[in-house]
């Protein structure tokens, strides 16, 4: 069977996981929440720390969710989430999206936030999301759009961050863009577009001095400190003045009292 090829390009620095154990259902898979049922199954792949696991858990109180991620450390980190909530129907697992190691027709949603971006391929993600999804159930997927990242005031080393950070991320095997393609990757995975597919776009956008604050500081932090600022450096696209000078654009934006910043998301439910 298939294995990852590509390098998750953020890790799991504190400045990633200060973004990840803030992202919630409502703020990251609204789109998703009225196809969830009490009853209902669920996996939740790519789950990080845990917090949208943990909010699709009390959505299904009478059902059950599965976490699962690639990295193995982080689990530890969700299973406290889910602790902390008192969550008694929810469990956590390593896999790979390429080769879940689940029977066809497992789950009745089978969910990824932020992940298809990431994989080496994408397609093939899709395809075994569909195949471990029960007849009648849901395959959700959102993603970012890098390409359509906006912000307010514009800078030179502002647009720096987002040619270097594509470009990392594409050398790591993933795909930056994805929000915009998720479509196009259902419809090759099996999915049909008259029948099967809703297609959709949600944002994130920080404007307030605490949205600006936290959202430019855990970029600045993750230009210089995390798994990211490695790659960066070890694949050549960057050495550490240039990082250093995104992270001070990064703060300089955040310190605007006119800042203002929206994340794209395209978004997919398919019915299988």
């Amino acid at each position: 069977m298939p294995e990852e090829t590509a390098v998750y390009t953020h890790g799991h620095h504190e400045s990633v996981l200060r973004s990840h154990t803030w992202r919630t259902v409502a703020n990251s898979a609204a789109y998703l929440v009225d196809a969830v049922k009490p009853h209902m199954r669920v996996l939740d792949i790519g789950c990080g720390p845990g917090t949208i696991t943990a909010d699709l858990a009390a959505l299904v109180p009478d059902g059950h969710v599965t976490g699962v991620d690639h990295a193995p450390g982080i689990l530890d980190r969700a299973r406290a989430t889910a602790a902390e909530r008192g969550l008694d129907n929810v469990e956590f697992a390593v896999a790979d999206v390429h080769a879940l190691d689940y029977p066809d027709d497992s789950f009745c949603v089978v969910h990824a936030h932020q992940v298809l971006q990431h994989v080496g391929d994408p397609v093939r993600a899709l395809s075994e999301m569909r195949r471990v999804c029960a007849p009648g159930g849901i395959v959700a997927a959102r993603d970012a759009d890098y390409s359509a990242m906006a912000w307010y005031p514009k800078s030179p080393a502002m647009d720096d961050w987002l040619d270097l950070y594509r470009r990392v991320a594409r050398a790591n095997g993933g795909e930056p863009d994805a929000g915009s393609r998720l479509k196009s990757w259902a419809l090759k995975a099996g999915f049909d577009d008259i029948t099967d597919i809703t297609a959709s776009a949600s944002t994130w956008c920080y404007s307030s001095a605490e949205e600006r604050a936290w959202w430019s500081g855990l970029w600045a932090d993750r230009t210089v400190a995390s798994g990211y600022a490695d790659r960066a450096v070890e694949g050549g696209h960057a050495d550490a003045g240039e990082l250093r000078a995104i992270a001070d654009a990064w703060r300089e934006w955040g310190a605007q009292d006119d800042g203002w910043f929206a994340v794209l998301h395209g978004e997919i439910l398919c019915r299988k």
